[in-house]
């Protein structure tokens, strides 16, 4: 296992709390063109409140926390469904919601009250029952402990179930185009509808875009990927098959299990002596050199985490074109490797790809605080505190190479994430939510993941209903308010 000092060193991440860094160009910029164009007329079933823009977990658990608390929230999303990577990236399973140690659950809250809904309705196993090393974790050890296999199709319900009964107004096929601004605050978003440009009214916004559109074009700060070393992590394509003879693939899998280990960064997991044959044949051209596949609730259901796209830069559209295109080129070579040269894969049906690539990092954005991954690494609770969560760093491609990455548990039980790295710095009224919140690119490889962006989303709109209802701006809220508000809810905060 690397240790932190030479985690750090090998990222290149400040070990400084809250160390400023460098901005690339193209991120916050000083005058937007995004704040300028002709007036477009405000919708009137579009006036609300509060107005999140992006639908997936961060988001859903946002517009549900504040529309709890009486606000009048209205959520928007581009796409057709709620849950972002969890149901359109087909991301799965929801990763651990325990401490480091595996005893206690530690991510609560509206995550709890998902994966609830989610088991009664036969689309989830419970994470107490999943424990590390087993074919539901993909047979990883270190850091998988408790993951939360689901079925994505069933927790699109369940998003739209609880937003519906909140009182959440839910519009699809609505990309966001730029803020309403008055000054330094925004007012709300112009949107793209099938019907055209149409404004939409708020109060306050929460940005749960996960590339951080709404902040970046509001003119906040950010800086794009990891600036250390001018790059992104890579991206994959999510993809799930079914008709496995889950009994046969278990078989094969079990004895090697004493193999498993990492060499320069590369992991040789999960069928790695397969990717070897199918190497050997000329047969196998993806940056993997094993394959990350988890059984999912159904017995004969599989979720593959394999395709790997290096490069992938989300806010451009040509560029994300070719990232899909190459996606999917791979999860045919797959397709071919499962049915070739893995037992109990012969007759494997592709159920589906995720319909929009799954991106691990983007735009940064930069808040009253940069959290640092030594902080995570180390432990740090800080006073501010939004949530608990122990999930590890992850930063695949961080030792450069096209299969390479790093991964290490942190040193202590948990650790936490301040209220400050949901305010983004120079825009009033909007709060960060998701990937995009104030992080080094480092710390990000660990907070992106679900169960911590869905308490990160909770937070960031119980926030905005207290200052909503108090009269107040979200920098001006009074922490000790919001701490107990978000322990009245459920969450847990030690």
């Amino acid at each position: 296992m690397i240790n932190r000092r030479n985690f750090i060193k090998a990222t290149g991440v400040a070990a400084a709390a809250g160390a400023a860094m460098p901005l690339l160009q193209g991120c916050g910029p000083k005058s937007s063109p995004y704040l300028e164009g002709a007036e477009v007329g405000v919708k009137e079933s579009y006036k609300c409140q509060l107005l999140v823009v992006g639908g997936g977990p961060a988001g859903v658990c946002a517009a549900v926390a504040a529309a709890r608390r009486g606000v009048k929230t209205m959520i928007v999303d581009s796409g057709n469904c709620l849950g972002g990577m969890g149901t359109k990236g087909l991301v799965g399973p929801f990763m651990t919601c325990y401490d480091a140690k595996g005893e206690n659950q530690i991510i609560k809250g509206l995550f709890d009250e998902v994966v609830r809904r989610l088991i009664a309705v036969g689309g989830a196993l419970d994470p107490k029952d999943i424990r590390q090393p087993s074919e539901f974790t993909a047979w990883i050890k270190e850091g998988h402990d408790h993951v939360t296999p689901f079925d994505p199709e069933l927790l699109k319900i369940v998003y739209e179930k609880m937003c519906k009964e909140a009182g959440v107004k839910i519009l699809y096929h609505a990309s966001f185009v730029r803020p309403i601004m008055k000054g330094d605050s925004i007012k709300g978003a112009v949107l793209l509808t099938p019907s055209g440009l149409e404004a939409a009214e708020a109060e306050m916004v929460i940005d749960a875009t996960g590339d951080g559109t709404v902040a970046y074009r509001a003119g906040a700060p950010c800086v794009f990927g990891d600036p250390e070393n001018n790059r992104v992590q890579p991206a994959s394509l999510f993809f799930r098959i079914n008709n496995v003879d889950t009994d046969r693939l278990i078989a094969d899998v079990v004895p090697h299990l004493p193999e498993f280990r990492r060499v320069n960064g590369v992991s040789y997991r999960c069928l790695h002596w397969r990717v070897a044959e199918a190497e050997a044949a000329g047969e196998w051209d993806l940056a993997r050199k094993s394959v990350n596949i988890w059984r999912s609730v159904e017995k004969d259901q599989w979720v593959i985490n394999c395709t790997r796209i290096h490069g992938v830069d989300s806010t451009d559209a040509e560029n994300l074109t070719a990232a899909e295109e190459e996606g999917r080129r791979q999860v045919q070579e797959l397709m071919h490797f499962f049915h070739k040269y893995v037992p109990g894969c012969e007759k494997a049906t592709l159920m589906g790809t995720g319909s929009t690539m799954g991106i691990r990092e983007s735009r940064h954005v930069h808040g009253d605080f940069i959290l640092p991954v030594d902080d995570l690494i180390a432990g740090v609770i800080p006073e501010d505190n939004i949530l608990l969560s122990a999930n590890s760093i992850d930063v695949h491609g961080a030792m450069g190479g096209p299969a390479g990455g790093l991964y290490m548990p942190i040193e202590k039980d948990m650790y936490g994430v301040p209220y400050r790295c949901l305010l983004p710095k120079n825009v009033k009224g909007l709060l960060l939510a998701g990937r995009c919140i104030s992080a080094d690119s480092a710390a990000a490889g660990a907070i992106r993941v679900m169960p911590p962006a869905m308490a990160i989303g909770q937070a960031a709109g119980t926030a905005a209903a207290l200052a909503i209802n108090g009269g107040t701006s979200p920098q001006s809220l009074d922490y000790q308010d919001l701490r107990g508000a978000l322990i009245a809810d459920g969450a847990y905060l030690g």
